[in-house]
């Protein structure tokens, strides 16, 4: 009679697996026995679809508001202000008189009241400088720059810059706008004329006034200019 060989496992080399841990690798337990694919897919059935959870997540940044994003950066970014700012320390960037203590005053009442005055302009600047979101107002001054002109040349020509500067995505200064308002100046960019940024303009307007003017009012740079200018009547 022919001799039959065992080919099996050796009982000591099947208990020498189960002691190193069931002798089945986490690769094996994934794409081996139909046993294990049963035991897999169980385990995974009661974890939480992390597809579901990154959808959700991409789906509420995607809602979130350009204030929010403009928050987000301010204090990311923001840094400290001196007590003690005087009016002869802010930038002259727009050429006008020193204002007088009831005109620092009345920068409170209105957003539209600072906006007006000149050096109500100069001192909000230099504000948002600090908290780096100067490209707002400069945006908004070559807006009002360009309204004035009316040579088609030159209209072509700064509303290509204005793009170039404050709306483009490469740009270090890009201003935050919606998909809408974007859109619309990209179709109006293919015949500019001064009016091509107003959408845009009356945004990055509402921006500040709603997000960094409420700051502004409550900041150290306009608290001693109007303690200064109160000191200053006192004193005469």
């Amino acid at each position: 009679m022919t001799d039959i060989l065992y080919t099996g496992p050796i009982p000591a080399e099947r208990g020498g697996e189960l002691a190193m841990g069931g002798g089945r690798s986490e690769t094996s337990a994934l794409s081996g026995t139909e046993g294990g694919q049963g035991m897999t897919t169980t385990q995974n059935s009661q974890r939480p679809n992390a597809c579901c959870f990154c959808w959700c997540c991409c789906c509420s940044c995607s809602c979130l508001t350009i204030r929010n994003e403009e928050e987000r950066r301010r204090r990311r970014r923001r840094k400290r202000i001196s007590q003690d700012t005087k009016m002869e320390t802010i930038p002259n960037c727009e050429p006008c008189p020193k204002p007088s203590v009831e005109e620092i005053r009345l920068w409170s009442q209105s957003f539209d009241k600072l906006m007006r005055n000149p050096a109500g302009r100069n001192v909000f600047r230099e504000f948002l400088r600090t908290e780096y979101s100067e490209e707002n107002m400069l945006f908004w001054l070559a807006c009002e720059d360009l309204k004035q002109e009316d040579n088609k040349s030159v209209i072509e020509e700064k509303s290509r810059s204005i793009y170039e500067d404050y709306i483009s995505i490469l740009s270090p200064k890009e201003v935050s706008l919606d998909a809408r308002v974007r859109e619309v100046i990209n179709k109006k960019m293919q015949d500019p004329t001064p009016h091509t940024f107003e959408d845009a303009q009356l945004q990055i307007y509402t921006l500040m006034h709603r997000d960094s003017y409420p700051r502004f009012l409550s900041s150290n740079i306009y608290k001693s200019l109007v303690q200064g200018g109160s000191r200053t009547s006192s004193e005469s």
